[in-house]
């Protein structure tokens, strides 16, 4: 356990902090003036797990592939989450914010959606660190 938090490195990353501020204020407003279809239940799954990874990467100096993988994990455990009612048993079923960020209905849509954006994300860094 100490080996892995020695490789933990915090470095402030400005571009990664930008990139993480843009999309969050594009899934801002995608929550607030769109409430159906596809840009707003799969578009912005595929965005949200780009966001966290550049909230990571904005932080943390993690190879690629590890930032990909935690917030993949992240994101499915949260998914998989949606299966219980964890909002009720939390008294929180009522909250509109708990129901935007923990989700309220399990859908295998939204972990193609995780999936393809970590993937994406990946290639960009790939094609990015190969120049």
């Amino acid at each position: 356990m100490l080996n892995i938090c020695n490789k933990l490195k915090l470095k402030f990353n400005k571009t990664y902090f930008i990139i993480f501020v843009f999309l969050l204020i594009t899934e801002a407003l995608i929550a607030i003036y769109l409430k159906t279809g596809f840009i707003r239940h799969t578009f912005g799954d595929f965005l949200i797990v780009i966001l966290l990874y550049c909230f990571i990467k904005s932080f943390l100096n993690l190879k690629p592939i590890i930032a990909g993988i935690s917030v993949l994990i992240i994101a499915f455990f949260i998914e998989f989450l949606q299966l219980t009612n964890l909002l009720k048993l939390l008294n929180l079923d009522g909250n509109d914010l708990a129901k935007l960020v923990l989700g309220s209905t399990f859908q295998t849509s939204d972990l193609i959606a995780y999936s393809l954006g970590i993937i994406t994300v990946l290639c960009i860094e790939k094609i990015c660190n190969k120049n």
